[in-house]
């Protein structure tokens, strides 16, 4: 049974309606193995941060249902501190930039007013397809979500404007290294640990003979924090310019 759509899965308790950060994958465990520390790391900052899935995963060789993902979803936003998950009912293997699909995520903006998305960034050509389409869908809704006088796509929901979106990369490519164009590390060395349990919650998709997963997600930001001067970090690739107020501060020097 799948989940259904905009049907919101994982509830903090005490969770308010709106969300100052969300991030955006194609499956559930995207968001952990590229961002998860990050969100942990906002979420453990007293910051709101959901999870938009666009579809449920499945099906998978490794997991007897769709529910099973859904539960391993659940106990991972819970170690992450997510506020609010949602799997919309967008079909796994076979998700395409569609404008049915943008309407579909932007919806979700306009509901839970978000100041930051975090997507996909890049194509993963050695991996699902669908994490292209999910990078093409969520830039589109972010546009979206700001269009006035189209109403009648948009259930009446009112616009709303993201003031920045960044991307995350699932390390499947070398390119994403925090030295290209207006890439940066952010520091996760206080989550990493909450990141790789939360990883491992999806049992279903790294069992046993997949563990080599976590040894390469532990490498991939030990390289990406060590380069920036920190025990473990995530690479993230802005829209636009990073700037700075205060560059001592930007650069971590003291004063």
């Amino acid at each position: 049974m799948k989940a259904n759509a905009n049907t919101t899965i994982y509830n903090r308790p005490k969770a308010m309606d709106t969300l100052d950060i969300i991030a955006v994958g194609a499956h559930p465990d995207d968001c952990e193995i590229g961002c998860g520390g990050t969100l942990a790391a906002l979420a453990k900052s007293g910051l709101k941060v959901g999870i938009i899935d666009l579809t449920d995963g499945e099906p998978t060789p490794g997991s007897p249902s769709p529910n099973v993902r859904v539960a391993e979803a659940q106990a991972a936003a819970a170690v992450l501190g997510i506020a609010k998950r949602v799997i919309l009912d967008l079909p796994n293997r076979r998700l395409f930039d569609s404008f049915e699909n943008r309407v579909a995520l932007a919806k979700q903006f306009r509901i839970f007013k978000p100041s930051l998305v975090i997507g996909l960034g890049e194509k993963t050509p050695t991996a699902s397809p669908d994490h292209w389409q999910a990078a093409q869908i969520t830039d589109a809704a972010v546009f979206y979500s700001r269009l006035t006088k189209w109403d009648e796509h948009f259930d009446g929901l009112p616009v709303h404007t993201i003031k920045r979106q960044i991307y995350y990369s699932l390390m499947l490519e070398s390119g994403v290294t925090g030295n290209g164009p207006n890439q940066f590390v952010h520091d996760i060395s206080h989550c990493h640990d909450q990141k790789m349990a939360a990883i491992k919650c999806y049992q279903t998709q790294f069992p046993p003979e997949k563990a080599y997963v976590f040894d390469k997600v532990h490498a991939m930001d030990s390289i990406a924090g060590i380069a920036a001067g920190f025990q473990f970090g995530e690479v993230f690739t802005s829209t636009k310019s990073v700037g700075s107020r205060d560059l001592f501060a930007t650069l971590q020097l003291d004063h």
